[in-house]
């Protein structure tokens, strides 16, 4: 009898239908496809969820403004975002959305259970209410009246409401973030951490106000708060609690994958809430970055936002999937630019592999008559070659489980350009000119078909078409991808194989960044011309050519749209050292939220290291970074010039808030 496989369970949050997705949300997904389709390759028994959180407050209102109900609303758009994962060829188990009968009866029996613990209990809500977050906030955490995670107005709310004794969990859940292996990066456990030494305030689970979402049991003018409808989805679908074989068939989930913004629902509510239903705690959540344009985080109101199924339309699912994958540092938030993406897909695609493909399987076409020769011997840079093939897959193991892709990407990318430069090391087109060096010329052959399906196999989780395609060209389309066959450098001898078309065509750079540059310029044209719509004004005319009149202080006068294009953020400097190139330059790193960013100022001739350090500071969040004496530069401290000494502008008010 086979012995069972060993099972892997990985979720995306689930996406909240109240527009389309952008490629920030791509970005995501794409991580756990990945992960997903190496664990399946490594042999495990995979499930793969993602899904729609479809109830609240803010999905009612757009409904109503758009004159539908809120299920012909929602599936309106969960088909477009069912649709768009279908063209990435997400290779997801279940997809959930949290208005299915499945999810909504056993979202209730959950509440029971706790409520029969005497974790929930029925009060009254006063305080401040985000709709677009759909979150409570204390009159601290709101400072100005503003959200502290989006900057939007927050409203007073009293109301009826029941409550989940979070505060009951609050020692066990600082136990769990203590634990290096839970919550990844550092940064986000650390910040975690401190949120939790605050103390926390038992949790508002249920509304009256609005009747879009699930009823409580035995109360129906109550519907169940958002964040307790949409974490249960994980056990939900899984059967919890009326089928418990097949919940522990997968349960407890090896990693929630989300992004920061929603990581303390996740890595201290949802926690809390299974220790509540006795139920084993998540094995990792890890929360990844955001992915940043020029103009700071992407929008869709705004316009500005990067649209994946545009760029796949363009460049293919393959290029943009790597291009995510290779770009971005996990847990970092990255720039996105039209450029950086483009030089990505020459250099790394068309170049470094489509080039090895394709002159390799030419080569063997020429001097084999298409069929892959056996090895003559070992000599010269063969045996490094080999070595290396056969050893980049405990790299890249390392890094796949340490979650660092651009790291297993690039021990990939080693390797396919160790193979380019032994085709520039053996000339096989000198070799071919001899008869005598037939044999060498045949062990060069058969060299760089086996490195090249080691590559096949290797690059498979991450852009599985294009190991594919080389795979046809290499003639072993029909042999199934097999990870412990990266391990070994004997299956190709006899081999037929086939050139096709250039797996990645080169790109031209200056032509491709116009177009995009067209196609974002129509994107935010069209955003305006909605927005203005929706409240009901005329679009605004283009008064880009007039000259601004002078301010009294001597610069330009601004409008107050030029204003609002500026992100200043309060921030708190946790360590600050001299700049080891320039003496005028100090380097902080800064939190501002739940980030830590690097900002280089020049204003070491007015402080010292240890007198930045703990200093809260305003910061223009949404500056481009550069280069300042190799160092980089991730935004701007505001200072006040006091006849040529720089003096702190210092807010009253916690770290990541907007300052307006």
């Amino acid at each position: 009898m086979a012995e069972d496989k060993k099972t892997f369970y990985i979720t995306t949050p689930i996406y909240y239908p109240s527009a389309d997705l952008h490629i920030g949300h791509t970005y995501c997904t794409v991580m756990a496809d990945a992960i997903a389709r190496y664990k399946r390759a490594k042999g495990f028994d995979v499930r793969f969820q993602t899904g729609t959180d479809e109830h609240g407050q803010k999905i009612q209102q757009v409904a109503e403004k758009n004159g539908v109900t809120p299920i012909q609303y929602v599936d309106d758009v969960v088909g477009r975002i069912r649709k768009l994962w279908d063209t990435m060829e997400i290779s997801y188990d279940d997809f959930v959305r949290t208005t299915e009968p499945r999810h909504m009866e056993r979202v209730q029996a959950e509440f029971e259970y706790m409520e029969k613990k005497g974790d929930i209990y029925l009060g009254e809500y006063e305080g401040l209410y985000c709709t677009p977050c759909e979150s409570f906030w204390t009159e601290t955490q709101a400072v100005g009246g503003l959200c502290p995670d989006c900057g939007r107005p927050v409203e007073k709310v009293k109301e009826e409401a029941y409550f989940f004794r979070l505060s009951k969990y609050q020692d066990r859940v600082l136990e769990l973030l203590e634990d290096p292996d839970f919550l990844y990066p550092e940064a986000r456990r650390n910040e975690m951490i401190n949120f939790v030494k605050q103390g926390l305030e038992d949790l508002c689970i249920s509304r009256i106000d609005f009747d879009w979402g699930i009823p409580v049991p035995g109360n129906p003018k109550h519907v169940i708060y958002v964040w307790l409808d949409a974490l249960s989805n994980y056990a939900t679908t899984l059967g919890y609690p009326d089928k418990p074989n097949e919940l522990s068939k997968y349960w407890p989930c090896d990693i929630h994958l989300v992004g920061k913004e929603i990581v303390r629902f996740h890595s201290i509510i949802w926690p809390a809430m299974l220790m509540s239903l006795d139920m084993p705690l998540p094995k990792h959540v890890l929360g990844h970055g955001w992915i940043l344009l020029e103009g700071g985080k992407m929008s869709k109101s705004r316009g500005n936002v990067v649209d994946p199924v545009k760029l796949i339309n363009r460049y293919g699912v393959d290029a943009v999937k790597y291009f995510l994958l290779r770009e971005y540092a996990f847990g970092q938030d990255g720039l996105y630019t039209n450029e950086v993406m483009l030089n990505r897909l020459n250099y790394d695609l068309a170049n470094d592999l489509g080039n090895l493909v394709s002159r390799t399987v030419a080569m063997i076409e020429k001097y084999d008559g298409g069929v892959v020769p056996a090895p003559a011997g070992v000599e010269g840079p063969d045996a490094d070659l080999r070595e290396m093939g056969m050893s980049t897959e405990e790299r890249v193991d390392e890094y796949m489980n340490r979650f660092q892709f651009n790291n297993a990407l690039e021990e990939i990318w080693k390797f396919i350009r160790r193979t380019n430069k032994y085709i520039d090391e053996t000339s096989p087109w000198i070799l071919a000119k001899d008869p005598e060096l037939k044999g060498r010329l045949d062990t060069v052959m058969f060299n760089l078909a086996e490195s090249i399906r080691i590559i096949s196999v290797l690059i498979h989780p991450f852009i599985h078409n294009t190991s594919e395609k080389i795979r046809e060209q290499l003639g072993i389309a029909d042999q199934p991808v097999v990870w412990a066959d990266t391990k070994r450098f004997d299956m190709m001898a006899g081999v037929q194989v086939h050139k096709g078309e250039p797996i990645f065509p080169r790109l031209d750079i200056e032509k491709e960044i116009k177009e995009l540059e067209a196609i974002t310029e129509e994107q935010k044209r069209q955003a305006m011309a909605k927005a203005a719509h929706d409240a009901g004004k005329p679009v605004a005319a283009d008064k880009s050519n007039n000259e601004p009149e002078a301010s009294e202080a001597g610069k330009p006068a601004i409008t107050i749209d030029d204003f609002d294009k500026i992100d200043l953020r309060v921030g708190k400097i946790l360590s600050c050292k001299k700049h080891p190139n320039a003496d005028k330059l100090l380097i902080s790193q800064v939190q501002i939220g739940g980030e830590v960013r690097q900002i280089i100022s020049g204003v070491a001739a007015s402080h010292t290291p240890e007198e930045m350090e703990g200093q809260s500071v305003v910061v223009v969040a949404n500056l481009k970074p550069r280069k300042l004496r190799g160092e980089t530069s991730h935004g701007m401290i505001l200072f006040a010039d006091n006849e040529g000494r720089h003096e702190f502008v210092t807010p009253h008010a916690p770290d990541g808030n907007v300052v307006k």
